[in-house]
């Protein structure tokens, strides 16, 4: 009886250890490895040529051009909690969403796989357009709004102005 006891004390303390640590760990977002395939890649290289815009190619293989590199801290994971300004469009210029004059508040990873590569390669108060292939950003889903409209349809490549405006890890 004694033995039971003990083992379920000592059950029960594990588990709530177990619990805790869960507790403790509120950020559990894992590395986006996702590479966008090679027709993705060149049809948006097409666009960026056809609209005159130079830009690096990221290993993910979206594109992006940094304005400004920024001189403040690193973002260095994806729990790190950005406040940026920014605004989503395509490249015809219609936009879909900005966040210009307040900025907003995420954890990176809660963000499109490009932003999520995309954002950590300026420092706090760095400037960053992205250009991303559909695989990066909402895919083959239709993106809609609280009334359902299709804000930006399935399989969209999109431009993003985004400055990093604070973080804290």
């Amino acid at each position: 009886m004694k033995k039971f006891v003990l083992f379920s004390s000592m059950l029960g303390l594990l588990f709530l250890t177990g619990c805790l640590k869960n507790q403790d760990n509120k950020c559990s977002y894992n590395d986006v490895s996702i590479v966008a395939p090679q027709a993705e890649q060149d049809a948006l290289l097409d666009s960026l040529t056809n609209h005159g815009i130079q830009a690096q190619l990221h290993p993910s293989g979206f594109y992006y051009t940094i304005t400004d590199p920024g001189s403040g801290a690193i973002v260095s994971n994806l729990c790190t909690t950005i406040a940026i300004t920014y605004k989503g469009g395509f490249f015809n210029g219609q936009s879909f969403d900005s966040s210009l004059v307040q900025p907003v508040v995420f954890q990176l990873g809660q963000l499109i796989a490009g932003w999520q590569k995309g954002i950590p390669l300026i420092k706090k108060g760095g400037e960053i357009t992205l250009y991303i292939p559909p695989s990066l950003g909402y895919g083959s889903v239709d993106k809609k709004d609280m009334d359902g409209n299709v804000v930006i349809p399935a399989n969209s490549y999109l431009v993003f102005e985004v400055t990093l405006v604070d973080l804290q890890d």
